[in-house]
């Protein structure tokens, strides 16, 4: 048997392929393996961004096998670190990840998508929130998708489990840009070197601003920066990588970022 996820290293960046024919849907082995997966990448000082994508050009992932749940596997059973997919409960995840769209993306797929940073779609991606039909919820989604797209598009697709196309789904927000299917990992590939390239302590300080604000007011949100109450404003704000930004850009040159 193939391993259900495969994994690539390419330089800094860290590509996860989902890999389980027909549809690439997630049993609870799978998702404990993508936890351990963005654990290491987590932990890894060496990888900067990761690309979570699938392979073939029908399904991105539609989320839950419910063939492996009429088997045996529990719904409420163990996910594993990161929660249903590895990454929506993965706690410290201060590094960039990129979700590259091949396919159908839906349930607990999209579920998986919203947890990424950046999403891109091949212009014949699909969308949709289907656990409404079969009396479940989509519960990661129901919290999610009213914070990424206006309320009254997440909450019809939420009570109706309607479908849209990757143009609409780029119109709300959902996604950030669509692409041909043969450039979609070449443009992933491409952004993903761009944010390797980048400053990694400022990355760190932006995910972990952005998520720990998110449900905070605005003012107490900034009375926390100011006073250094985020662990990693205040590493970056002490590193040799704040002095080299500020040394590149008064002498006109590329900076050298150390990640310290």
């Amino acid at each position: 048997m193939t391993e259900p996820v495969k994994t690539t290293r390419r330089g800094a960046v860290l590509e996860v392929t989902l890999d389980r024919p027909k549809a690439n849907a997630i049993d609870l082995a799978t998702s404990r393996i993508m936890g351990d997966i963005f654990m290491g990448f987590r932990d890894d000082p060496e990888l900067r961004v990761a690309i979570i994508t699938a392979t073939g050009e029908k399904f991105f992932c539609p989320g839950w096998d419910l063939k492996a749940a009429a088997e045996g596997d529990a719904v409420d059973g163990d996910y594993g670190v990161g929660g249903f997919g590895g990454l929506q409960e993965l706690r410290g995840l201060n590094k960039p990840v990129i979700a590259a769209i091949n396919g159908i993306c839906c349930g607990g797929g999209l579920e998986l998508a919203l947890s990424a940073d950046i999403i891109l779609a091949a212009e014949h991606a699909t969308f949709a929130l289907p656990e409404i039909r079969s009396g479940t919820v989509a519960d990661a989604a129901s919290i999610k998708l009213p914070k990424r797209i206006p309320y009254h598009i997440a909450m019809e697709m939420l009570l109706t489990g309607r479908w849209i196309d990757a143009e609409e789904a780029a119109r709300w927000g959902l996604i950030n840009r669509i692409l041909p299917a043969g450039d979609l990992m070449a443009e992933a590939r491409a952004m993903a070197d761009m944010l390797a390239d980048g400053p990694p302590l400022v990355q760190a300080a932006i995910k972990e601003v952005v998520r720990e604000a998110e449900d905070m007011k605005f003012q107490d949100a900034m009375n926390k920066i100011t006073k250094s109450q985020f662990a990693t404003v205040e590493t970056l704000y002490t590193s040799e990588d704040q002095l080299e930004g500020a040394r590149a850009f008064a002498e006109k040159r590329d900076p050298v970022w150390k990640g310290r």
